[in-house]
């Protein structure tokens, strides 16, 4: 994080400048201090210092505090360690479980909760107004389309997912204005899921798409839940990126079942444990 800041330093105005210098100076204690007490050490104003937040690409100044603080208290170095032919186990246990959780680490620290929170509301809106919600997915991501088609599903939400091509293309035509569809894919690249992004789009459906930064897909949905790691998109078994799309899905699903309140939820939550009872020995 402080990295990345130190190189877009140059591009700020000056007093957003003044505002990172102080910053890299100390980090612990930006962390800690009042904006007041950061505005008159940066000899600036209080909106400056939100604006310097935002133009690091934060949603704000809390925001910007509560992942400067994980990133410098953690400890944990974004380090991905390639698992080696003549590995043990045990190293390889270490290396796979060390990628996860910095990948983890990584995504808390850096994940826009403005997209996270439009990605919900729309969602939201369209499980009210009765609208079609569709994931896709192809290969390794068609999984976790299944898994956040489980997901929402639970929620009592009418939702599909697809893995399949053809059935994509077929399905994304048939969407429309209020209608919502979720892509998931690690390179972004994916024939089949951009020609079904496209047709989504053309009949006024809003994509949701989760993928890495600056890949096609991700230019090419509505709102982009960036998913981004060290993990080669040509590897044949993917882990972080799969366990990385699984953690997004798990938050949004949660903002969601957040924001249709436990008054609608929890009967039918209920409902349905009640009903598995019978299908799990005593």
């Amino acid at each position: 994080m402080l990295d990345r800041i130190k190189a877009c330093l140059p591009s700020l105005a000056p007093a957003e400048q003044r505002v990172g210098k102080l910053l890299l100076s100390d980090p612990r204690g930006f962390a800690r201090l009042p904006v007041s007490e950061l505005a008159a050490r940066s000899h600036v104003s209080k909106p400056t210092v939100v604006r310097f937040c935002r133009s690091v690409g934060y949603d704000g100044l809390s925001d910007f505090k509560l992942k400067l603080a994980g990133s410098v208290s953690v400890g944990v170095p974004f380090i991905h360690r390639s698992v080696d032919v003549d590995d043990k186990t045990g190293d390889v246990m270490v290396k796979v479980i060390d990628n996860t959780v910095a990948a983890f680490l990584k995504y808390r620290n850096e994940a826009s909760t403005q997209a996270i929170e439009r990605a919900a509301m729309t969602l939201v809106q369209a499980c009210s107004d009765g609208r079609r919600i569709e994931f896709f997915g192809v290969g390794n991501s068609g999984v976790v389309a299944q898994d956040a088609q489980h997901k929402f599903f639970r929620l009592g939400m009418h939702s599909v997912a697809y893995s399949d091509g053809h059935m994509q293309v077929m399905s994304a035509s048939l969407l429309g204005p209020g209608d919502c569809v979720l892509i998931i894919s690690n390179s972004g690249r994916t024939r089949d899921l951009m020609d079904a992004c496209d047709i989504a789009r053309k009949h006024g459906a809003t994509v949701i798409v989760i993928t890495a930064s600056g890949s096609p897909l991700a230019r090419a949905g509505h709102i982009h839940l960036a998913a981004d790691h060290p993990e080669g998109f040509d590897r044949y078994s993917p882990m972080v990126s799969r366990l990385l799309h699984l953690l997004i899905i798990d938050i949004l699903a949660t903002c969601v079942a957040l924001r249709i309140g436990s008054e609608k939820l929890q009967p039918a939550l209920s409902e349905m444990k009640n009903s598995l009872r019978s299908k799990r020995y005593t």
